[in-house]
């Protein structure tokens, strides 16, 4: 068998506010969800991120307050008005 399994590293305990990991090592708080809320995750190169998140810096604003007026403004132009029926796509 490889070195390390089979042997436990830290004990884990969850509950829905903190994630605890073994002695000596401080809880991790989850943030809390927003109701009405979808989280979305974004895959970007590096440097772009660094430039976009200077950029955002400099004005004093922060990166998901400039993606979300993106987002919005993009829908306003692109979007259609009235609310798709979910379910498959045709």
């Amino acid at each position: 068998m490889p070195a390390g399994l089979g042997r436990p590293v830290a004990a884990v305990t969850h509950n829905t506010d903190t994630l605890t990991l073994g002695k000596g090592v401080s809880a991790i708080k989850k943030k809390a969800e927003q109701p009405g809320v979808k989280r979305m995750n974004l895959n970007v190169e590096v440097d772009l991120h660094n430039r976009f998140k200077a950029a955002t810096a400099a004005q004093g604003l922060n990166m998901t307050d400039v993606l979300l007026e993106f987002i919005e403004q993009y829908v306003s132009k692109h979007g259609q008005s009235a609310k798709q029926p979910k379910g498959r796509r045709g």
